[in-house]
């Protein structure tokens, strides 16, 4: 796998954007409003499938050794935590949603709502089951995954409206870096 100084730049751009997106909350009942898939969004459709996926990865890995990156701190513990399966949801989000943004040709506005929504979904659905383990399965606080899907509701319409905000900040960018990559090569040739 090679990485270029564009890449290596990039990936650890993201990685931080993840963690301002954690840091940046608003505490609101069990979880708090976080910024943190509109920044796996971004890193999915700006980076693409290996280089978004390798942001999040870096953002997960820091918390586990116990750097205090995520909302609540850091530290291998945290994967006990209900929303841990959130952060995977987020990694996988970017990925998914890179995979489909290079896949797809003409990226309109339309079309990455749409790939984004997917990777909302997953990490919605993802995060929720998680949650619901946890809550039922460690902490033995017995819980409807209906119920999960209900709490998590204000959250879902926040980013959702974020993902909308991404897609379109997107749609004006990738031509942009597109073209900057051209060029870029074409200098070098």
């Amino acid at each position: 796998m090679k990485l270029t100084t564009r890449d290596l730049t990039m990936i650890p751009l993201f990685t931080a954007l993840m963690f301002v997106g954690a840091k940046v909350s608003i505490p609101f009942s069990a979880v708090p409003i976080t910024f943190q898939l509109f920044f796996s969004i971004f890193a999915g459709l700006l980076l693409g499938a290996r280089n978004g996926f390798i942001s999040q990865l870096l953002y997960i890995a820091m918390g586990l050794i116990g750097l205090p990156v995520f909302t609540y701190g850091g530290g291998f513990q945290y994967i006990f935590n209900p929303t841990f399966g959130y952060l995977i949801g987020f990694a996988f989000c970017s990925l998914i949603l890179g995979y489909l943004a290079e896949r797809t040709s003409k990226l309109t506005l339309i079309k990455l709502i749409g790939i984004s929504l997917i990777g909302f979904a997953f990490t919605y659905i993802f995060g929720n089951i998680y949650f619901y383990m946890i809550k039922n399965l460690y902490v033995g606080t017995p819980m409807a995954l209906s119920a999960i899907f209900k709490i998590m509701v204000p959250y879902m319409i926040k980013d959702f409206v974020l993902l909308i905000v991404a897609a379109y900040i997107s749609s004006l960018l990738i031509p942009r870096l597109k073209q900057a990559c051209l060029y870029s090569k074409k200098e070098l040739a």
